[in-house]
């Protein structure tokens, strides 16, 4: 699939997708929606607002009301049909992403195997929303049952648009709720095109699409028709998304930023530790993943090692058109992002941080009018300064050097987010004693970057409530019912 291609599934306009029909928004507002690589205008996207909100929660409600009464095993089929379309159109949607967001063609190709494999994985646990029996003696029977909750609604970030949509309405609809997805409003374009290929799968209301920005998140997640909402974002829209949801007392899972470690103890091998350190870091998509390991401890007996591998570990991310099937590293996702990551760079700078590789905007030939920074690692960082504390969601790691553990592991631990942690060590011992202390949600040893499917995902402290890509995020979709029967009757 070539970038030509995309004329043929993006129209110049794109409405609201409620339920099976295409809705213009009341106000009539509609946004142009960029190409981060080039500047161009992609497609002119609706703005959803809160009149819309009604509307299409409205319309999920009807559909919820006829979704809950499908019996699982039929849902779990609808479910694998949609994983389906997803392998079929993978390229596609991996192409509009790569246009839409920035990021590299080639990785984003991956996001539709992963989304089509979370779908199948939730398909296969629609039978295990199982309840219990409690003994009450001769002549009582008392059981729970569990139900889904309602209509769901998902806030979803820019950095894997349609792995995110795809993924992420694979829980609440195996659950039987109906979900209103509002993609990011940076990157919606494939979104909407996999509502376009899902179409008719579902009864009416029960998948909707809701394109828009703050109002449209803010009036999705205060709506009382609306049982509970997740985000996938920073902490900043976390603490919104609570507040909107705390008039209401729905419950909310939110998967937030985070300011990660890679810990590497001295007995470690230097070269598998700048391996793990470019892996981590995520650079093929610009360093703009909430579990990036943008913070590496190295200790001091391998530290002047492992930095001296970096500037050729890293040298395959090259930033190049985000389309193009040979490029390894894409543009941010906006020019807004672009120069607050800039900002980051130069504060690192005049703080007196060493640049081992990159530090600057990438701007040559045909890159000129896009939002490309080289991939940025900076040495002999010190713990006050910005790069070393905030999470920047943008290609740039510090790295610190350590020599006493449990200082390091203060620092480690002296940030107020939690979402991630790297450990390397060929002493399980020493690697298994680190993993109980480090604040994190999520902890590889010896590994880093990967997500299981089955394994709780998510944070501690800033970085998140509840946990996702396991059997917990499904039954997080429906509240548990208490059924007690005299059995000798009135």
């Amino acid at each position: 699939m070539t970038q030509s291609d995309l004329k043929g599934v993006l129209p110049e306009r794109r409405d609201i997708y409620a339920g099976g029909s295409w809705l213009a928004p009341i106000s009539g507002d509609y946004v142009d929606t960029l190409n981060p690589g080039t500047g161009e205008v992609l497609a002119s996207v609706a703005q959803a607002g809160a009149q819309d909100a009604d509307v299409v929660v409205a319309l999920a409600r009807k559909g919820f009301l006829q979704w809950r009464d499908v019996i699982p095993l039929e849902r779990a089929r609808i479910l694998k049909e949609v994983a389906a379309l997803l392998r079929r159109h993978g390229d596609e949607l991996a192409l509009i992403d790569a246009a839409n967001c920035g990021n590299p063609y080639t990785e984003m190709r991956g996001d539709a195997a992963i989304a089509a494999a979370q779908i199948e994985f939730f398909a296969g646990l629609v039978t295990e929303m199982k309840g219990d029996t409690i003994p009450m003696g001769p002549e009582r029977v008392n059981l729970t049952t569990r139900e889904p909750l309602g209509v769901v609604a998902r806030i979803l970030a820019f950095n894997h648009p349609f792995m995110f949509c795809g993924g992420k309405m694979a829980a609440p609809l195996a659950a039987g709720n109906a979900i209103i997805i509002k993609p990011p409003v940076q990157a919606p374009l494939s979104a909407l095109r996999l509502a376009e290929l899902v179409d008719g799968l579902f009864p009416e209301g029960v998948f909707s699409v809701l394109p828009g920005g703050t109002e449209a998140g803010a009036a999705l997640a205060e709506h009382p028709g609306v049982a509970k909402v997740t985000l996938i974002g920073s902490v900043a829209a976390g603490r919104a998304v609570m507040r909107s949801a705390s008039d209401t007392l729905k419950p909310v899972l939110l998967e937030l930023g985070g300011k990660n470690a890679l810990i590497a103890y001295p007995d470690s091998d230097p070269d598998k530790i700048a391996d793990a350190i470019i892996a981590g870091m995520n650079f093929g998509w610009c360093g703009q993943s909430c579990g990036s390991t943008s913070r590496a401890f190295l200790h001091e007996d391998l530290h002047d090692a492992v930095v001296s591998l970096l500037p050729e570990k890293i040298a395959r991310y090259k930033p190049g058109l985000p389309t193009d099937p040979e490029t390894t590293m894409g543009a941010l996702v906006s020019r807004e992002h672009f120069e607050r990551v800039m900002a980051f760079i130069e504060s690192a700078k005049s703080e007196g941080a060493r640049a081992v590789t990159g530090g600057h905007a990438v701007t040559e030939g045909a890159l000129a009018e896009g939002c490309f920074i080289a991939p940025t690692i900076f040495a002999d960082v010190t713990p006050q300064m910005r790069i070393a504390r905030e999470e920047i969601f943008g290609p740039v790691l510090a790295v610190r050097r350590w020599f006493d553990e449990a200082k390091m592991l203060d620092e480690v631990n002296g940030l107020d987010v939690g979402l991630t942690c790297a450990i390397w060590s060929r002493d399980l011992a020493t690697a298994h004693r680190a993993a109980n202390r480090v604040e994190a949600g999520f902890v590889w040893i010896n590994e880093v970057g990967k997500h299981f499917l089955g394994a709780p995902f998510g944070g501690v402290k800033q970085s998140g409530i509840g946990r996702e890509e396991g059997i917990g995020e499904l039954l997080s979709f429906t509240h548990e019912k208490n059924i007690h029967i005299n059995l000798s009757g009135q």
